[in-house]
């Protein structure tokens, strides 16, 4: 037993909770990567966009990952900031304004973005025009993308940031000291409650943003059927 375990005894309970948390950060954002390039893989396909799917860094930082996924969250903002562009150049005011009026049909609204499209695009296929009334006249990219880029960057910022992601086979002791250093007792509570108050949001943004992506994936999937 380590020394500083005989001073805190509440130490090996708090490290193997650190740990497990750690885990399920890493999770986290390992299911925002496949979710952020499913979404990507839509855009690309049915909008003519080029967004550059994005892989895990196994030798870089939790810092480096979440720059990595707030980049690519940006790079999707910004296609769709461009669409919407488009659709309010080629279209009359008022037929843009339909887009976004919660009470006109749907199916009206996706043939307006398919004809917008077909422009744009020269051809487009069937789900563009659905896909882009999906993602411009919700909230999806408003909220979920936005309140997840500002949570990468809190913990990329945080404590947590300069862990490596590759630390959890190389032990306990190692992912600790990794972690916290000499650092214990209270420092090391502190730890463990600052990774519970950003796991507890991120977790919770994360779902919410994988379940819209796949909403968004499911209704092409029909389509194509």
């Amino acid at each position: 037993m380590a020394l500083s375990d005989l001073l805190y005894p509440d130490n090996p309970k708090r490290r193997q909770e650190l740990i497990h948390l750690h885990q399920e950060l890493l999770n986290c954002m390992s299911i925002n990567f496949r979710a952020t390039n499913e979404l990507a893989g839509v855009l690309n396909e049915h909008l003519g966009c080029t967004i550059t799917c994005i892989k895990m860094r196994e030798s870089s930082t939790v810092k480096e990952n979440c720059d990595i996924i707030i980049r690519a969250m940006s790079e999707i903002q910004q296609q769709v900031q461009k669409i919407d562009s488009d659709m309010k150049e080629k279209l009359e005011p008022v037929l843009y304004q339909k887009l976004y009026d919660i009470k006109e049909p749907e199916l009206e609204k996706i043939a307006i973005a398919h004809k917008v499209f077909s422009i744009v695009l020269g051809e487009a296929t069937s789900t563009a025009g659905m896909v882009a009334v999906k993602l411009l006249s919700s909230n999806f990219i408003t909220l979920a993308v936005s309140k997840l880029v500002s949570l990468l960057a809190q913990i990329g910022a945080s404590v947590l940031g300069g862990i490596s992601i590759t630390i959890l086979g190389l032990g306990i002791e190692m992912i600790l000291h990794a972690i916290l250093g000499a650092v214990e007792g209270n420092q090391l509570l502190e730890a463990v409650r600052s990774y519970e108050k950003h796991l507890a949001e991120f977790k919770a943004a994360s779902e919410k943003y994988q379940r819209d992506i796949q909403e968004v994936a499911s209704l092409v999937r029909q389509q194509v059927q």
